[in-house]
């Protein structure tokens, strides 16, 4: 496992509501607390088969209260919606950030499609820490 990256840095931001996290590969990704939170990985939300995914709405104003490490390989995050389950470990926190576009406009596309408006459309993992 020492050919994957792991964070050297991980840092909340309260105010924009991002987490920034930087690899030991040199990677570093901001990613807005509402993605964090609607892709977390926990069964809640992932659900035991795409069929069963939850599409999580009203995320837009989400953000993270706490960071909890777990052991070498992950972090629990607490959001201030309650949610708390799912591990993120290193891999699934570089992927999210590698395939960010990707995936904010997967998530964009899955509102659109069931007729969810953000409340915040402003906020974009493109607009900036």
């Amino acid at each position: 496992m020492a050919d994957r990256p792991h964070p050297v840095e991980i840092k909340v931001h309260q105010q924009t509501r991002f987490l920034d996290i930087a690899f030991d590969d040199g990677a570093r990704f901001a990613l807005p607390c509402e993605y964090l939170r609607v892709y977390s990985p926990s069964a809640e939300t992932r659900g035991h088969s795409p069929a069963t995914a939850k599409l999580e709405k009203d995320k837009e104003m989400v953000t993270i209260t706490r960071i909890e490490p777990v052991g070498r390989y992950a972090v629990k995050i607490f959001f201030d919606d309650g949610h708390d389950s799912g591990l993120y470990d290193w891999q699934y926190l570089y992927n999210l950030g590698k395939h960010q576009d990707q995936l904010w406009q997967a998530y964009l596309d899955k509102l659109k499609a069931v007729g969810y408006q953000r409340k915040e459309p402003g906020l974009s993992p493109d607009s900036g820490a």
